[in-house]
């Protein structure tokens, strides 16, 4: 068995990825990949069983209101999430089969732990609030792992579009080179905004520049309002909510922008129209 490093382990990390999991979850995650790649044969798709399992008893725990030991075993449960998919690449062991499993295993987790929040605060105080958190919960994290695979589908279409227009425009006319001793004009100087900067610190640290994400959502919701108490749950996830929404929001934005850029491709008068 080759014995990795953890330079190896630091290599099968995503580019770029959410903060809560650069700065909370990978520097945990790192070293128990080292230590399971090199002393144990458990596959990926056994550490997502795993991961799930213990998923599900964070929800049995958020269900008899033990708020505490619910958020930790989430939070463990997504420590293995983010384990299995750098065991996969360290081994090169990953499968079609097991990027469904990771796929469909996280959003059964969060259901359920929605499930569970809900009808362990239900059942202490009688308040209808908890059930619609726990249907709200649910509600926009399958909404945003639906959306985002068919905004990458509009992204795809798009881009072949704009490649096949350009095709259609015919051959590009090559811009005419500058007269030998002609002086190139002057840059105006490049102002680096706060914006630009803070940019440039979250590539640096592999930090996505939205700073909301499915993920961040998930921790606010199961790890940090359960670790602070019940009062704050729903202000939290409230929180949390509105300011995941307003990043989709602001994606399908960004896509419609995207989409407006590309003409449609002209279809032949002959061409026959496939049914969607």
């Amino acid at each position: 068995m080759r014995a990795y490093s953890l330079n190896d382990v630091h290599a099968t990390r995503k580019r770029k990825d959410s903060w809560w999991t650069v700065y909370m979850v990978d520097p945990v995650a790192c070293r128990l990949t080292l230590l399971v790649a090199n002393h144990t044969d458990i596959t990926p798709n056994g550490l997502t069983r795993l991961s799930l399992v213990l998923g599900m008893g964070s929800a049995v725990c958020f269900a008899f209101g033990q708020l505490v030991a619910g958020a930790a075993l989430f939070y463990v449960s997504f420590v293995v999430d983010c384990m299995d998919g750098k065991i996969a690449r360290l081994k090169e062991t990953g499968t079609a089969f097991g990027l469904w499993l990771d796929y469909v295993g996280d959003r059964i987790r969060v259901v359920c732990c929605a499930i569970g929040l809900a009808i362990g605060q239900y059942a202490a105080t009688g308040d209808d609030a908890y059930i619609m958190l726990g249907a709200g919960v649910a509600v926009l994290d399958l909404f945003r792992y639906v959306n985002a695979p068919q905004m990458k589908r509009v992204r795809e279409v798009v881009k072949e579009n704009r490649l096949e227009s350009r095709a259609n425009a015919g051959p590009v006319v090559p811009r005419q080179p500058r007269p030998p001793g002609m002086p190139r004009p002057p840059r105006p100087p490049r102002v680096l905004t706060v914006r630009r900067r803070l940019g440039r610190f979250l590539i640096r640290h592999r930090v996505r520049t939205h700073l909301i994400s499915g993920i961040e959502f998930h921790a606010a919701v199961f790890v940090v309002a359960p670790l602070v108490g019940v009062a704050a749950l729903l202000p939290v996830s409230i929180v949390a909510g509105t300011l995941l929404l307003l990043n989709e929001v602001f994606l399908i934005y960004r896509m419609w922008l995207f989409t407006r850029a590309v003409p449609p491709v002209p279809r032949p008068e002959n061409a026959q129209r496939v049914p969607a």
